[in-house]
């Protein structure tokens, strides 16, 4: 018996147009099997460079028809821009004394509603007016404040979270925001370690009232906004959920810098100096994971409708896992593409872009992107597109838009992560401090007795010169800040 030739991706093509043409398939469907052809994704180049900012472009982000795009910079801009002429269609001050980390449009809100966080703390709101914009402070970190979310489908709320530990809730309709809780570490054993230098923070967009956020240490936590009592009378700073790969529980070199939700409720987690993991549902370590234990005993969660009891603890399905880039030296994201979530997107340290296919992990496309790192890679809400940038001070539009398809890089998935513990950033002589103090009780701990004093002593040094070292240099791999932004 003959074996059947494997049908190729162009095969697929000629049947899908034959099926569509015949009404076998609709065209949605059509739609989303052409956004997510492989095919296609082999096919992304530049399609255009977008230059205006004068120095790290450390976000972007598409509107929610996908034909405006917006950024935010270490030069304190927010740009607007029509990406298909690479025209700027509006460009203003963001009110921020220091690098913008993060710029959103406000759904319905015809595209004149923008929210800011930044280097600074401040979380601000930008309304864009008839002759440019006016921005205003909403609310402040002590520290800096990464990321922020915006509850799918409304044009009023949203949440921050900051180096601070703070997580915050914000309506626009009072421009007044709730402070909802600090993440505190999960147990006394990083009693060094006041709170959790949060990086990250997504919303589940088929459960809005699910919110994750994740830092310095290795838990992503979920938490259900339902049950905050807005009278305060009620403790809301234990988690419904907490997700951690088995190897990494108790690791305390590692942090995660990036988070993103599918429209499956699947939870991407990009960890610093590590890969990244795709974490469903029924992977939680419950409500209260024993940090000691590899696999912890399973909880029921059942505010929403989660039953870990189900399932035997050392049965519990593994993440799969994402390899080959490298994510050691900034705060980078971490996302989706594709119509149904088919691929995952990260930036890397060698300054490429890393495509895997979500099922299975199979790396497929390594693009170069930036001479020296990419951290933020957006995908287009509608089509095969991607934006990227990081430390270079333009931002690139990729299309599917190339004759040839190229070959990986050879060897690109030899990267072996090298734990270094960076996630900290050592900005201000009070995190040295707190870092001086964790490494001295881990050298009285009975493991490390008998060993090597010329070796702790290098650990000692290499911790001092990367206090001086990020002391000159934003967390997200920005310009040079000033002495003010070292002890706010």
């Amino acid at each position: 018996m003959k074996n059947k030739r494997a049908r190729t991706s162009v095969d697929k093509a000629v049947v899908d147009v034959w099926q569509r043409e015949v009404g076998e398939l609709s065209t949605r469907n059509f739609a989303h099997r052409l956004a997510a052809s492989e095919d296609l994704v082999l096919r992304l180049e530049i399609y255009k460079k977008l230059e205006k900012h004068r120095g790290c472009v450390n976000t972007v982000s598409f509107n929610a028809d996908g034909n405006i795009l917006v950024s935010g910079s270490d030069d304190k801009r927010v740009i607007l821009w029509d990406w298909e002429t690479g025209n700027a269609k509006l460009a203003f001050q963001s009110g921020h004394v220091n690098n913008v980390f993060q710029a959103k449009i406000m759904p319905y809100s015809d595209d004149r509603s923008l929210v800011t966080c930044a280097a600074d703390g401040q979380v601000r709101h930008a309304q864009i007016l008839e002759r440019g914009a006016e921005t205003k402070l909403l609310a402040k970190h002590q520290g800096r404040a990464h990321k922020l979310a915006i509850e799918p489908g409304s044009p009023y709320i949203f949440y921050t979270c900051g180096e601070d530990g703070l997580v915050q809730h914000i309506d626009l309709r009072t421009a007044a925001s709730t402070e909802l809780f600090t993440c505190c570490p999960i147990d006394d054993s990083r009693a060094y370690m006041p709170f959790i230098h949060l990086n990250a923070i997504t919303i589940d967009p088929r459960n809005p009232n699910l919110f994750a956020v994740a830092g310095s240490d290795e838990y992503t936590r979920l938490y259900d906004i339902r049950k905050y009592k807005w009278d305060g009378s009620t403790d809301f700073g234990q988690p419904t959920d907490y997700f951690c790969p088995a190897h990494l529980i108790g690791d305390d070199q590692v942090g995660i810098t990036g988070l993103a939700f599918s429209d499956q409720s699947e939870l991407l987690v990009s960890y610093n100096d590590e890969f990244i993991y795709l974490f469903t549902r029924d992977m939680g370590l419950g409500p209260n994971p024993i940090p000691s234990s590899p696999l912890s005993a399973c909880n029921k969660a059942s505010d929403i409708g989660l039953d870990h009891s189900a399932t035997d603890a050392n049965e519990k399905a593994i993440p799969q896992v994402y390899k080959g880039h490298r994510n050691c030296e900034t705060v980078k994201g971490v996302n989706f593409f594709g119509p149904k979530a088919d691929y995952v997107v990260s930036g890397s340290d060698c300054g490429r872009i890393f495509i895997w296919k979500k099922k299975g992990g199979e790396l497929i496309r390594v693009m170069e992107a930036d001479k020296d790192v990419v951290n933020c890679i957006e995908s287009h809400p509608h089509t095969t597109v991607l934006a990227s940038s990081g430390i270079e001070s333009d931002i690139k539009i990729w299309t599917p838009k190339a004759i040839d398809k190229p070959t990986l890089p050879a060897n690109v998935e030899q990267f072996k992560p090298k734990p270094r513990g960076w996630m900290y950033r050592l900005t201000t002589p009070q995190d040295l401090m707190l870092h001086l103090f964790s490494r001295q009780r881990r050298e009285a701990s009975p493991e490390r007795n008998g060993e090597n004093s010329s070796a702790a002593s290098r650990e000692l040094l290499e911790l001092i010169l990367t206090f001086n070292a990020n002391s000159d240099a934003s967390s997200d791999g920005g310009n040079a800040s000033g002495p003010e932004d070292l002890f706010s």
